[in-house]
């Protein structure tokens, strides 16, 4: 039961995670874009959504290795640079990403060198980070000296790697783009609102196509996950219909707000019903979740600390986004800064 309590946590943390780090990443990729092709409205609604304090979305990244680590502690040992590789590259990015738009904020509100790193990275780094999800599905890990080690080549020439590669770039810039367009929409700013509403409908199509290609990616690479995932298509189907629901309505240009709940709504039906369908496997086939759960004092005290952390963020996010995010009247050169 504590093992299910400690497994459940992590992935509506991971879930939550996705979800930010993806609007925070696509609308840094877009500021890039539409700084390079001198579209001022844009840039200026995308740069009013921006701000220094999505960069403590990184102590979640951190607190969540932790977690994980420290909730199975046998994902250390068989993962071993499997968790280490991806997981310092992904540091490196966010360390370079933070700083450019401290340089950027800070200092230079034009300056295109430090945008192209941070739009750059925005999407390098869900690139990399997908590939512990591939790495999960086995075949990519070898044993050596009583160690697991990560064999490169073979993630790197994974078909299967890059379709969740490709899923993980333009999920980002999906959700970013949808949830731009209700932004844009809430700040009464009509250009804004349509090229980012063109961009969410350009997206969902090879959103929509990089998910088939993941399945049949995924029944090549590991057929065993791919009959589990069968036993819960109900779960994908709903996640295909919120889809559906979301893209009409943004199609015709009305409730943008509920499209976006929606857009939520896809990924988490998708999202949960691949952890189920991976269950209880965290690492095929050597990481069984029941028996590689520590059952100690330290494991209780890593669930506290997510749960305590998602009760406070959550909350926070909410108030925060409401006062200073979406409580915006119309974009003007006036309340932009400089």
């Amino acid at each position: 039961m504590v093992a299910w309590i400690g497994i459940t946590v992590l992935w509506i943390f991971l879930y939550s995670y996705l979800i930010l780090a993806s609007i925070d990443f696509g609308a840094g990729f877009f500021s890039f874009i539409f700084k390079i092709q001198n579209k001022q409205v844009l840039d200026r609604v995308i740069n009013r959504y921006l701000s220094p304090a999505w960069e403590g979305l990184n102590i979640c990244f951190v607190l969540l290795f932790v977690c994980v680590i420290g909730l199975f502690p046998q994902t250390a040992y068989y993962y071993g640079t499997g968790l280490l590789v991806p997981g310092s590259i992904a540091l490196i990015l966010m360390a370079v990403r933070g700083s450019m738009y401290a340089f950027y904020y800070y200092t230079s509100r034009d300056g295109k060198v430090f945008q192209i790193f941070y739009g750059v990275t925005g999407l390098l780094i869900p690139a990399v980070l997908s590939s512990v999800l591939t790495i999960s599905e086995g075949g990519f890990i070898s044993l050596e000296h009583n160690k697991g080690h990560l064999v490169i080549r073979k993630l790197l020439t994974s078909f299967y790697s890059w379709s969740v590669i490709i899923l993980a770039v333009v999920s980002v810039l999906y959700i970013s783009a949808m949830f731009l367009t209700y932004y844009a929409n809430k700040a009464n700013d009509t250009a804004a609102s349509e090229k980012m509403r063109g961009l969410a409908l350009f997206w969902s199509v090879p959103t929509i196509l990089a998910c088939a290609l993941v399945f049949a990616a995924l029944q090549m690479h590991n057929p065993e996950h791919f009959n589990q995932v069968l036993n819960h298509i109900w779960m994908f189907e709903l996640s295909l219909v919120f889809f559906l629901i979301a893209v009409t309505l943004v199609f015709q240009k009305k409730f943008y707000g509920l499209a976006f709940f929606l857009v939520l709504l896809q990924f988490y039906f998708a999202f949960f019903g691949y952890g189920l369908s991976h269950l209880p496997y965290l690492l095929y086939p050597y990481v069984d979740f029941h028996v590689s759960f520590s059952f100690s004092v330290a494991s209780i005290v890593f669930i506290f600390i997510a749960v305590t952390v998602l009760a406070i963020l959550i909350p926070f996010l909410i108030i925060w986004l409401r006062l200073y995010i979406l409580k915006r009247n119309k974009f003007s050169r006036n309340n932009v800064v400089k």
